[in-house]
This record gives C-alpha cells, structure tokens and sequence, in this order.
C-alpha cells in the first residue's frame, strides 16, 4: 500500500529540532512491502493542519501523522482532524481510563484532555506511558515522541496493514552518461512498463562512483521489473556506455 505522512511541529519547521520520523517510518512500511508515498511538515497552526487533513483524505491514501497530540496550548493535531471530519470532538472513555490509571489525580485538569478524540475514533495503544493516539478510518494519530511514535506504528501496521511482497529494486551507474542523450531510451521504458517505478539520478560524482555518471533504477514486481531492467541494460550497453551493476 501507499501510504503518506504527516510530521507535525513547528519545532521542526524552525530547526530547534531534528526530524527523525521520516526514516524511521519509511523504514518500518519498507519491511513490510508498503511504500511512503509523499510526506508533508507542517507547522502547529489550526487551519492550515486542518485543510492538510481535508485535502489528504480527498486522496484516500492511509495517513500516519505524527506529533501535536499533547496538553499543551501549542497540540492543536486532534482539534484539526476533528474539524476535517466535520465531527465533534469528544472525550474516549478508555483512553480516559488510561490516562486516569496512569496520572492519578495529575491526570486533572491537563493531562486528561489527551483523551478527547474526534468522535468515533478508536485507540492505538501506548505501549510507553499509556496516553493512547486514535485512529479514524485510514487516518493515524501518532505523538511527536518517537520512543512512542514508532512502536505505536509499528503495532498499527500489525493491526489493520499486513506485509506483501516487497517490490523487486535494480539499480545500475551508468558511466559518463548524459541524461539529455537517453530521454528517449527512458521514456521507451516508462510506456513498454508502466507499472515499473524509474528513477534517473544525475551525479558529478559522489560516494557510490567518483565522477559523473547516471545512477538509474527500476523497482516493482516481477516480471516486469526484471524485464524493463533487462532493456535498460542492453539499451544502454548498446550505445557505449560503461556499466556498474
């Protein structure tokens, strides 16, 4: 599957801090055969995280957003989702309850407002300190913590997103190649094979070959990907070119 993600924060927009959720993420849908399809960051402001949730859920790709799901005057995601669902926000009794067994009397008058979702949301367990995310339909709401971020998705894509087959990835350098010379053989490609994904990666020179060159891949499924491979190569071989496979 497709998936898209969302790295809320404006702590991450202005450089106070490092975003560490787009490798991570991308990583655990790599294992499982599915793809990160776009990423968005966004800052914490009410209306543009809500026209962001509206706008991807006209997509209908899975969503996995991570961060401003807090107490704090600044966490504005949940309140934004609610409003791009045109439903109401509410409290989750059992993320109360959570919330309720995990603070104690500190759950109140702060803490407990982690347990307001939009209505009809379910939970996505906290396995760190038990203040649940939600989730509604194909939209996941993951904190900002990622020692709680990441297991969290690791257990929602358990949960609702089995592991397929992962796509089939070749990749080769192509030696002195010059892209304007080859758009041709590259767009005989993308018609003969078009569910095969292409990549053409121009480099002056770089850690995986020293001067410049080309480094293109094909990825997808068998057989496809095998044979589009099989015609890169020989096309390419046929008009000089040196190859590092």
């Amino acid at each position: 599957m497709k998936f898209e993600l969302f790295i809320i924060g404006d702590e991450i927009l202005s450089g106070r801090r490092q975003d560490k959720h787009f490798a991570a993420i991308q990583a655990r849908l790599l294992q499982r055969g599915h793809q990160l399809h776009g990423v968005c960051y966004l800052p914490d402001e009410p209306s543009r995280l809500e026209a962001a949730f509206r706008a991807q859920r006209s997509r209908a790709l899975p969503l996995i957003s991570c961060g401003g799901i807090g107490a704090t005057p600044d966490d504005h995601t949940r309140a934004a989702l609610a409003q791009a669902l045109d439903r109401p926000l509410v409290r989750h009794a059992a993320a109360a309850q959570l919330i309720e067994t995990q603070f104690g009397d500190a759950a109140y008058p702060h803490r407990i407002h982690m347990a307001d979702f939009p209505s009809g949301a379910s939970l996505i367990p906290n396995p760190v300190n038990h203040v649940a995310g939600c989730r509604y339909e194909q939209t996941h709401l993951l904190p900002g913590f990622p020692e709680m971020a990441w297991p969290m998705c690791e257990w929602l894509l358990e949960q609702y997103y089995p592991a397929v087959a992962a796509d089939i990835c070749h990749s080769l350098i192509a030696v002195d190649a010059r892209e304007g010379e080859l758009i041709d053989l590259m767009q005989t490609l993308v018609r003969r094979w078009p569910t095969v994904r292409f990549s053409s990666l121009p480099s002056y020179g770089n850690a995986r070959h020293p001067t410049p060159h080309i480094d293109f891949s094909v990825s997808g499924q068998a057989p496809d990907v095998d044979e589009a491979f099989g015609f890169l190569s020989q096309a390419l071989r046929q008009r000089g070119l040196t190859l590092i496979l």
